[in-house]
C-alpha cells in the first residue's frame, strides 16, 4: 500500500532550496507532484533554471517544473545575490539541462492540482516568498479548503531578522503575500530562523555527505561550502544554517523540531518592522492561534536524516 505524502514544492533556488529539493526527491515517503518556481533569491529566469539543474542532478527529469510570479504582489523584487551568488546556485557547475519548463503557469498548476487531487491530500511546501501561493488563493479561494497543510520556511521571532532587524528574507520580499497565506485558514507549520539557525553545517557533516560517494552528496557539500561563507562572516557561526531543508525534514521526522501552536501575524505597513512575523509565543493576546511555529531543532538528528536519504540519489 502506497502511503506517500503528496507535496508541491514552491521555491526560489538558492543553495539551501536545492538541498531541500534533493531531500524530497530522495524520500520514498514523499511524492513530489511538481516544483513551482518564484522570484526571490535571484530573478525568476535564474530560479527556474536552477530548479531544472537540481532535478537533473537528482536524476528526476520526470518532475514537472513550472515558472510562476516574477515579482511580489505590490513591491519591487528584492534579491539576495550577496548570499547565493549571481547565479543563485554558486558552488556547482551552472549549465542548461535537457529538462524543460512546462508551459503552464505555476499558479495555474497549483490551482489545477489542488482541484484534481483528493481534498486535503496535497501539502504545499513553500521555500521562498509566498507570492505564487497567495495569488493561487486569491484567484481560486475554493482551493484553501482542499490543502492538507502548508509547511513553509520563513519568518523569525526570537532570532529576529536576517534582512532587516525585524524581518526574515522570504517574508520581507512579499509581506502582503505572506499576510494572505497566514490569514487563509489553511493548517500552517512555520520553520523560522529560530529553528533553522540550530541546523548548522560543519566540516564533519559536510565530509559525511561527500563520503556518500554520489554526485548529489558532493553537490550538497559544494553548494553549502560556498553558501556558508556568508553566515560565518555575518554570525561568526561554525557553518551555514540549512534553512529550507527543514521543511522537508519536518515532513519526514517532525520530532526533530520543538514548536508551539500560536498566533502569527505579518506586519505589512511599518517601515521599521515590515515583514516581521509577530508570534504570540507567550499567549499574551486573545488572538486565535493559526500556526505551528518551530523554536528549536536537533541538528544531529537532522544531518543523520539528510545523509541517510541523500544516499538514495545518483
Amino acid at each position: 500500500m502506497n502511503t506517500s505524502r503528496s507535496i508541491i514544492i514552491d521555491t526560489d533556488p538558492g543553495q539551501d532550496d536545492a538541498v531541500a529539493i534533493f531531500l524530497a526527491l530522495a524520500s520514498d515517503e514523499l511524492q513530489v507532484l511538481g516544483i513551482t518556481v518564484v522570484a526571490g533569491n535571484v530573478p525568476l529566469e535564474l530560479t527556474a533554471r536552477n530548479a531544472r539543474i537540481v532535478c537533473d542532478l537528482g536524476g528526476r527529469p520526470d518532475i514537472p517544473i513550472l515558472a510562476g510570479c516574477d515579482r511580489p504582489l505590490l513591491r519591487p523584487l528584492v534579491t539576495a545575490e550577496d548570499v547565493h551568488g549571481n547565479t543563485g546556485l554558486d558552488g556547482v557547475e551552472i549549465y542548461d539541462p535537457d529538462i524543460q519548463l512546462r508551459d503552464q503557469h505555476a499558479v495555474d498548476f497549483i490551482i489545477e492540482t489542488l482541484r484534481s487531487q483528493p481534498s486535503e491530500s496535497v501539502t504545499l511546501c513553500p521555500l521562498g516568498p509566498l507570492t505564487n501561493i497567495a495569488v493561487a488563493f486569491k484567484l481560486a479561494p475554493d482551493i484553501c479548503a482542499r490543502v492538507a497543510e502548508i509547511v513553509l520556511m520563513g519568518g523569525a521571532y526570537f532570532a529576529v531578522g536576517n534582512v532587516t532587524p525585524a524581518a526574515e528574507f522570504n517574508i520581507y520580499v512579499d509581506p502582503e503575500a505572506a499576510d494572505i497565506v497566514f490569514r487563509s485558514g489553511v493548517p500552517l507549520t512555520v520553520l523560522p530562523l529560530d529553528a533553522t539557525h540550530h541546523v548548522l553545517s560543519n566540516k564533519p557533516r559536510l565530509d559525511a555527505l561527500r563520503a556518500i560517494g554520489n554526485r548529489t552528496g558532493q553537490a550538497i557539500a559544494d553548494l553549502t561550502s560556498f553558501y556558508e561563507r556568508f553566515d560565518r562572516r555575518k554570525y561568526g557561526s561554525e557553518g551555514a544554517p540549512l534553512h529550507d531543508p527543514c521543511v522537508i525534514a519536518y515532513l519526514l521526522k517532525p520530532e526533530i523540531f520543538e514548536s508551539r501552536f500560536v498566533n502569527v501575524e505579518i506586519e505589512t505597513s511599518s517601515e521599521l518592522t515590515r515583514g516581521m512575523t509577530v508570534a504570540d509565543w507567550w499567549g499574551v493576546t486573545d488572538r486565535q492561534p493559526n500556526a505551528t511555529f518551530a523554536g528549536g531543532a536537533d541538528a544531529d538528528v537532522f544531518f543523520e536524516l539528510l545523509t541517510c536519504k541523500i544516499a538514495n540519489l545518483p
